[in-house]
């Protein structure tokens, strides 16, 4: 459980620098981004603690980096093919 105030700390990155590099009207706004950012991070922190990866703590953090941007990528592309 030490590690989940860093994967919090990941997702508001991801989010923010997520929200900064694409630019535009997204449905939910900059608020929603950060939040998609922290718990995709979370979600990936966790299934990478569940599977037993990346016991030193590095690998686990990436794991919640990628988490974040994953989500976030899939929340752009879904809310993308709705408005068109």
């Amino acid at each position: 459980m030490e590690h989940v105030p860093v994967w919090i700390a990941i997702g508001l990155v991801i989010g923010v620098v997520g929200k900064l590099a694409m630019p535009g009207r997204d449905p939910g706004g900059f608020v929603v981004t950060i939040l998609l950012g922290i718990a995709g991070a979370l979600l990936g922190g966790f299934v990478c603690r569940a599977a037993a990866i990346g016991a030193g703590g590095g690998t686990i953090h990436v794991a919640a980096a990628l988490g974040a941007a994953l989500l976030l990528i899939l929340y752009r592309l879904v809310m993308w093919s709705r408005t068109r």
